[in-house]
């Protein structure tokens, strides 16, 4: 159960490892935890140019992390918030604090699983699917290793 202190939000700091893999479980993201995936996670936070975290006390609630070349492209790769803090406006202080960052950059992308409320929050925070603008011909192309 979440406690009734105020969420602290930091920027660039780099949680311990332990806690990284406690947050990224608790959500299910388990392409990060798995023994093949797991010696992955720090390095991928490490070398993210951006990371903003969120925390109740000792505990990592929340993490949001972007890539950059800080003038054309935002990339936001992971936004998670522990599921019990979810719905109390964590992760859009997160999205907040990256978007404030590269407020000066041209454009910003991200992908999400096709969830309604993922898409939802993404919407809130000013993102739009590609599929829905309609002033500018836009296609999304990816390659995802091991996946259809």
């Amino acid at each position: 159960m979440p406690s009734t202190r105020e969420i602290e939000i930091r920027v660039d700091s780099t949680p311990s490892y332990s806690s990284l893999l406690g947050l990224y479980a608790a959500v299910g993201w388990t392409a990060y935890t798995r023994k093949e995936g797991i010696q992955n996670l720090e390095e991928a936070i490490v070398n993210s140019s951006f990371v903003v975290t969120a925390w109740d006390g000792e505990t990592l609630v929340g993490l949001a992390r972007a890539l950059s070349d800080d003038v054309a492209i935002l990339y936001v790769q992971d936004i998670l918030v522990r599921p019990e803090y979810q719905r109390q406006g964590i992760g859009e202080q997160l999205m907040a604090a990256c978007l404030a960052r590269y407020a000066h950059v041209r454009s910003k992308v991200l992908l999400t699983d096709d969830e309604q409320r993922q898409c939802a929050f993404y919407e809130k925070m000013g993102f739009r699917n590609t599929r829905d603008v309609t002033s500018t011909k836009l296609n999304t192309f990816v390659q995802l290793d091991g996946v259809d």
